[in-house]
């Protein structure tokens, strides 16, 4: 990988540098600037520590941001992205570092000024992505332990949107997109067939991971095989059931703009019968 040469220290976590392979980086690891001068070389072997951003509009914002990041709150921020980064064993999309410094330091703001953002996701967020929600709790752990402001479950939230978002390379509209459309299925689901589900429960879980999957099969054009004589049967024999699972299918199509195949309704007639039949 080769060795980078000090440009610009910014401040202790941020310096610029420059590479052979990768030109102008911006360099984010804890302590990184501390005693740097202009043509030192930092070693390839502490990368393991670092951050490296190559993208110039990612590195413009980032500079952009550290004038109004608290030192101690930005050195907390590069711990979490460390601790993100290791938990989910994955190289993140470096959009991560604009956009969770930026969310966070708002964030700790408004706590500090005792405002808290609503989060209407949150229950669905926490049943599609479960892990990424695990890992956000240590985030808000660690923030908490480090500055004394404990962020409320909304922000776990959020910053569960922003792991999913860095790991899976999507965008964070697109994330935020689904689990907008996931919740309104599931106000559908409970208006038409005039239930409360439990969001604690094992079922509710299932429904909204098997939505889930459907959005990410309807959005890469994936082909699932109809089993015809289901479908008949579920026709017959759930007819409520049936026609709901088209009604939830056509609005997937209208938000996703993409085409479903029909055997995504009879594994959601599937579905929704198993959740009627238990209340």
């Amino acid at each position: 990988m080769g060795d980078f040469q000090v440009e610009k220290v910014l401040n202790n976590n941020v310096l610029f540098g420059s590479h052979h392979s990768f030109g102008e980086v911006v360099l984010i690891g804890k302590g990184i600037g501390f005693n740097q001068k202009q043509g030192n070389y930092i070693a390839a072997e502490s990368i393991e520590k670092l951050f490296i951003l190559k993208n110039e509009k990612e590195q413009e914002n980032y500079i952009k941001l550290l004038p109004f990041v608290e030192n101690d709150l930005h050195e907390v921020i590069i711990s979490s992205i460390e601790l993100i980064k290791k938990r989910t064993r994955s190289a993140l999309n470096e959009h991560i570092h604009v956009a969770l410094t930026d969310h966070l330091m708002f964030a700790v703001t408004r706590m500090s000024k005792r405002m808290e953002m609503k989060n209407p996701f949150l229950i669905e967020t926490r049943a599609l992505y479960p892990l990424e929600f695990e890992i956000a709790k240590e985030v808000v752990d660690l923030i908490g332990e480090k500055t004394g402001i404990y962020l409320p479950d909304g922000e776990v939230g959020f910053i569960a949107i922003h792991i999913h978002s860095a790991v899976m390379n999507r965008n964070l509209s697109e994330v935020n997109q689904h689990s907008q459309l996931v919740t309104l299925l599931i106000d559908m689901i409970e208006d038409q067939l005039k239930i409360k589900i439990d969001k604690d429960s094992i079922d509710y879980m299932r429904l909204v991971r098997h939505i889930r999957f459907t959005i990410e099969r309807i959005n890469k054009g994936e082909k699932v095989e109809e089993p015809e004589t289901i479908t008949s049967l579920l026709k017959e024999e759930y007819p409520v059931c049936y026609s709901l699972s088209w009604k939830l299918i056509k609005v997937m199509q209208q938000t996703l703009k993409k085409q479903v195949f029909n055997a995504e309704a009879v594994y959601l007639t599937m579905h929704l019968q198993r959740l009627q039949k238990k209340i």
